[in-house]
């Protein structure tokens, strides 16, 4: 049975689906890492790093699954979003927590980007 979704499509959701496994997966490798993105009001930070980590994962694995890639795809634009304010106070931070202002300028971008194309797969995929 031949899919309707045009290929591209079906290709950039391997693509990002891998792209948030993997993600996901630094969540565990090098938590240390993310603490400088924890806001401060939030009093368990290593239990954010980790949420968060199983999140990307267990959203990554559901875009392969035909049945669920839409409520993937929304899920990970609700991710993008509420990351996106961590990205915004980056590009104008004295110390952006990615390292520096250039990396924090091209990260935001990237971000941007990913909650367009996760908005875009919620509909391709959906089925109702």
């Amino acid at each position: 049975m031949k899919s309707s979704t045009p290929l591209i499509w079906r290709i950039l959701k391997i693509i990002l689906a891998i792209f948030m496994l993997l993600a996901g997966a630094q969540h565990f490798y090098n938590a240390e890492f993310y603490l400088v993105f924890v806001p401060s009001f939030l009093p368990i930070k290593m239990f954010v790093i980790y949420a968060s980590g199983v999140a990307e994962v267990g959203l990554g694995l559901l875009l392969f699954s035909k049945k669920y890639t839409g409520l993937a795809a929304f899920g990970l634009f609700i991710m993008m979003i509420i990351f996106l304010p961590i990205h915004v106070m980056d590009v104008f931070s004295d110390t952006p927590a990615i390292g520096s202002h250039q990396a924090a300028l091209i990260r935001l971008p990237i971000q941007l980007v990913l909650i367009l194309l996760f908005w875009k797969l919620k509909y391709v995929f959906y089925k109702k």
